[in-house]
């Protein structure tokens, strides 16, 4: 049996970038750099993709994923949670296939480039971490958002006491900003309780990442695209030859 899958969620109806998740970068969909890091994984054995739309589904195929299910209106709204498309998957499974993976590596559209390594890397740390609820990717912030303000009647008002926002950075702890860089869940975890990442969330490192939500990072990307070797990039010319 297969334990570890991959999950690439892209639902339709993107408000940020009509059709964002199926948008081109160098000839190929945005969500087919995502099936293309999970496909060169040597650690995932399947990969899933999870939509709301046929015409989706059908792209996905093309590129190597599986699409077992269709994912129900109610997960694919713009105020869903992804506990809901992870427990629809899930429930699948055990419907389905008579068992629940125990390993879902969540990897985001939204995030094209990855290298292979990290992922992988990921994999083993939670899988040696038994104790472990989930992993969660983030990179360090360049400063603290204590150093910040919110703002009241025009006035600027302080996360912390006194006048200590003017404290150089290296006073406060180090802040990590969460990422569509890989995350990982436990199924054992998310079908028993309401949370998915739970109280021992790892917090792996990672490079940081642009996350795309803008034509903007679409045209920033495409230029990280072309300045680079991608193996991604060389897989999906291979698998779809354009």
């Amino acid at each position: 049996m297969s334990d570890i899958i991959a999950i690439i969620p892209a639902r339709s109806g993107s408000k940020s970038v009509k059709s964002k998740n199926i948008k081109h970068l160098s000839g190929h969909p945005l969500i087919a750099y995502s099936i293309a890091a999970a496909k060169l994984s040597k650690k995932i054995d399947r990969v899933i993709f999870s939509t709301d739309s046929t015409e989706y589904a059908e792209i996905a195929k093309q590129y190597g994923a599986e699409v077992p299910f269709m994912r129900p209106d109610e997960y694919s709204t713009d105020k869903a949670t992804d506990r809901g498309f992870l427990i629809h998957a899930m429930q699948w499974f055990k419907d389905n296939e008579s068992y629940v993976p125990e390993y879902w590596v969540h990897l985001r559209p939204t995030t094209p480039l990855r290298d292979i390594k990290i992922i992988d890397n990921a994999i083993d740390e939670i899988m040696t971490d038994i104790s472990s609820t989930s992993l969660r990717s983030g990179h360090k912030a360049p400063e603290s958002p204590l150093k910040w303000f919110t703002k009241e009647n025009n006035y600027f008002k302080s996360l912390v006491s006194g006048e200590d926002f003017n404290l150089p950075k290296e006073s406060f702890e180090q802040v990590f900003i969460p990422d569509g860089y890989v995350d990982i869940l436990k199924a054992s975890y998310v079908m028993n309780n309401q949370m998915i990442h739970g109280s021992k969330m790892i917090g792996f490192e990672s490079p940081f990442s642009t996350e795309i939500d803008s034509i903007e990072e679409f045209e920033y990307i495409q230029y990280q695209i072309n300045k680079t070797d991608s193996k991604l990039l060389k897989y999906l010319n291979k698998v779809r030859k354009i």
